[in-house]
């Protein structure tokens, strides 16, 4: 017995090699956009970095690339703008929009203006790429090992934590929580994924 692997057309010509992989990440979270940067290279796509609104639209504007990766809020604006300038640039680029203060509206808003797919933060490498990759209409395929719900709760409170310089009364102000509550969660080593 001989088992067949079918590949979509995109999957199929990335892996000979025909398929741009210019990738555009921005994010203002610069440790994030490294690491992310990293493992999509890892995978076979050309990324290129920007950690602003302004330097999104620039990289965009100069060259277009084939798949982008944009934070919804930036320190400097919104990244919606800089989904418009990527889809205004290059029309059949595949943006993939990363929050991690989802909503219906500005999901619906990213979709309007061209992205392919929203994702809520944290998203790991592995749902990225599928939402990159994944065909139009299509909803990527589940990931065979997803984060639990308190693994996707612990690195929330991480990442606000990180955001107030890991200020606790500041973070539990935010998170209202109570600080020592807090104080305990960040004391536990992170839940298994």
């Amino acid at each position: 017995m001989s088992a067949t692997l079918t590949l979509e057309p995109t999957e199929a010509a990335a892996l000979q090699g025909d398929v741009d992989r210019s990738l555009l990440i921005v994010d203002d979270d610069t440790r994030f956009a490294e690491r992310l940067s990293r493992a999509l290279e890892r995978r076979g796509f050309e990324p290129v970095t920007a950690n602003t609104v302004r330097d999104g639209r620039e990289a965009a504007s100069m060259s277009p690339p084939a798949f982008a990766v944009v934070d919804l809020r930036l320190d400097d604006g919104n990244g919606l703008d800089v989904v418009t300038a990527l889809t205004e640039a290059r029309p059949n680029s595949r943006v993939v929009v990363l929050t991690g203060y989802g909503n219906i509206a500005t999901a619906v808003s990213a979709v309007k203006l061209g992205a392919h797919d929203y994702l809520p933060k944290p998203a790991d490498a592995d749902v990225i790429e599928a939402a990159l990759l994944s065909g139009d209409g299509l909803l990527p395929p589940p990931p065979e090992f997803p984060m639990t719900a308190d693994r996707i709760r612990w690195e929330h409170i991480q990442r606000i934590y990180e955001q107030c310089d890991r200020n606790v009364s500041e973070t539990a102000r935010r998170l209202r929580m109570h600080r020592r509550t807090l104080q305990r969660i960040l004391n536990k080593y992170a839940p298994r994924v």
